[in-house]
């Protein structure tokens, strides 16, 4: 029997921007549990939900200072459980965040930690020395801009921070540490979440000995980040040991999924390694999608050749909280919703589990945030070359007639982009053409398709832009081509003694004599054989 998790379709939610319950401009859970009837009817099988726990909200929830407690600007433990109870009654998996590669700042851990060199705590966290002039210990970076190393004057050291100076590194060697994230897990696997999200599940452990990062030889780049080879402060052989702990945890409950995100210059190659084998994680996305800035054939087709192994399950998504929304990255310009039906049927037409951003099955465009009302650090610091995050967290449009978009009463921590109204779900629930209800229509194609869940990918010749591949599972075969450029194609295929015949998806692409594509602009095809 096919685990859920392979193949699924999950809902990423990112709660700030979800739904206001209580009109206070921030999204919350109680909003979150109100629209799960949404959710669910587009076909989803669960929800991913980012940070809601307490946090100082420095990188916004991302900065944990308790991992067992629900920050209150998003509710309360109750009403956690209640969401998970009506997603449970929706047949909605539960996905959560969990953050273990840092803390904040402002974490009792940290805080004892910091106060001495001799207290239970000292040796949670990466601390070191200075060197004999003063200088941090190496010359690591973070990614958020200038040294991976901040001075503490209480310790008279400095301390490991990846991210924001604010997110200090915990250190994954001292076996308490890895014992205290265990835990946490437990606790919330108790609680009855079907998952975890890995933020960053490569950084747990970092290079004893602190060695220098090479140069990667880049002379122009957007931030200093990619002047390293990033070969001692991630992607730590140690990592694999604690992985195996982690699994042996979820697999000690009954259907419980982990899928990490990996940030890694080799994005298929550590995907695969945290994943193959049965006893690591049970599957992990990267960011060779995320971050591309074209879509090609090559593209495609090089990000999932690899996965051979049996064991390895990959995970897809075009865009999340982390980046600027596919329809703008890929498409340019105006969104064009045929562009967007054309991203949505790709992604869920590949093999392994998909991911969809909320406003994915809108849409959305990337929103313009003018900079005084930027509330990211990473975009503050970085602008006006890096406004990805911002653009892509605004306001979840509910009705456009409403203000805010019917988001919230109250002014919303991020606006709300005016040419997200017109894409609003009240206006596209009523529209059969919309994207949303193209998104509907295909995700309940897909659910009665064994070949496009979890079967096999093998890829066909074809001309740019045109990519087209062959879903099997059993005795279905899917023929899937799509027109990824802004002119006409055709493509004629030899598929020895059959004959292709278009299923009803949606989507524009047509076969003519049983052996011919006609894809139009950003049109796509899925098709079976028979005689």
């Amino acid at each position: 029997m096919t685990p859920w998790w392979r193949g699924a379709v999950i809902y990423q939610i990112y709660p700030r921007s979800f739904f206001d319950s209580n009109n206070d401009g921030i999204g919350d859970l109680a909003g979150i549990a109100e629209k799960l009837d949404y959710v669910a009817s587009l076909g989803v099988d669960g929800i991913w939900l980012s940070p809601f726990f307490t946090s100082p909200m420095r990188d916004f929830g991302y900065d944990v200072a308790d991992y067992y407690a629900v920050d209150p600007i998003f509710g309360s433990i109750e009403e956690f459980d209640l969401l998970v109870e009506r997603a449970h009654a929706l047949n909605l998996k539960v996905i959560i965040d969990q953050v273990y590669s840092h803390t904040s700042d402002r974490h009792p851990w940290f805080l004892e930690s910091r106060s001495s060199r001799t207290n239970e705590r000292s040796d949670w966290y990466v601390w070191a020395d200075a060197r004999p002039d003063g200088a941090p210990p190496n010359n690591w970076l973070s990614m958020f801009g200038g040294p991976a190393w901040s001075w503490d004057t209480q310790r008279r050291q400095y301390y490991l921070h990846n991210y924001l100076s604010e997110q200090p590194d915990l250190n994954f060697h001292n076996p308490d540490v890895q014992e205290a994230i265990l835990d946490v897990s437990r606790f919330w696997l108790d609680r009855g979440v079907d998952g975890f999200r890995l933020d960053v599940a490569n950084y747990y452990f970092h290079d004893k000995a602190l060695r220098d990062n090479p140069a990667t030889g880049v002379r122009d780049a957007s931030r200093p980040y990619q002047f390293q080879h990033h070969r001692y402060n991630r992607s730590q052989p140690e990592t694999l040991g604690f992985l195996k702990r982690l699994r042996e945890v979820l697999d000690g409950y009954d259907d419980r999924m982990s899928v990490a995100e990996i940030a890694s210059a080799a994005h298929i190659e550590r995907s695969i390694e945290y994943t193959d084998g049965g006893d690591r994680l049970h599957t992990a996305y990267n960011f060779l999608f995320l971050e591309s800035e074209t879509l090609t054939p090559d593209l495609i087709r090089r990000g999932l050749s690899q996965w051979t192994s049996r064991d390895a399950w990959p995970s897809w998504s075009f865009s999340n909280h982390d980046v600027k929304r596919a329809v703008s990255r890929w498409g340019g310009g105006e969104p064009d919703p045929v562009f967007a039906k054309l991203l949505l049927a790709l992604l869920c037409s590949l093999r392994g589990t998909v991911f969809i951003y909320q406003g994915e099955e809108l849409g959305l465009a990337q929103a313009d945030v003018p900079f005084e009302k930027l509330q990211d650090p990473e975009a503050i610091r970085f602008w006006p070359a890096n406004l990805g995050r911002d653009g892509c967290r605004t306001p979840m449009p509910w009705q456009a007639m409403r203000p805010n978009a019917g988001f919230s009463a109250a002014t919303p921590w991020l606006p709300v982009d005016p040419k997200h109204e017109a894409a609003a779900v009240d206006q596209q629930d009523a529209l059969p053409q919309s994207v949303l209800n193209f998104a509907r229509g295909f995700l309940a194609f897909r659910r009665g398709r064994a070949a496009l869940i979890a079967g096999d990918i093998a890829f066909h010749d074809a001309d740019d832009p045109v990519l087209v591949f062959e879903r099997s599972a059993g005795d279905e075969r899917l023929l899937c081509a799509f027109n990824l450029g802004a002119e006409t194609k055709r493509a004629t295929l030899n598929i020895g003694a059959g004959l292709l015949r278009a299923l009803e998806t949606g989507l524009a692409g047509t076969v003519e004599n049983g052996h011919t594509l006609v894809l139009p602009p950003f049109a796509g095809v899925i098709a079976t054989t028979g005689t």
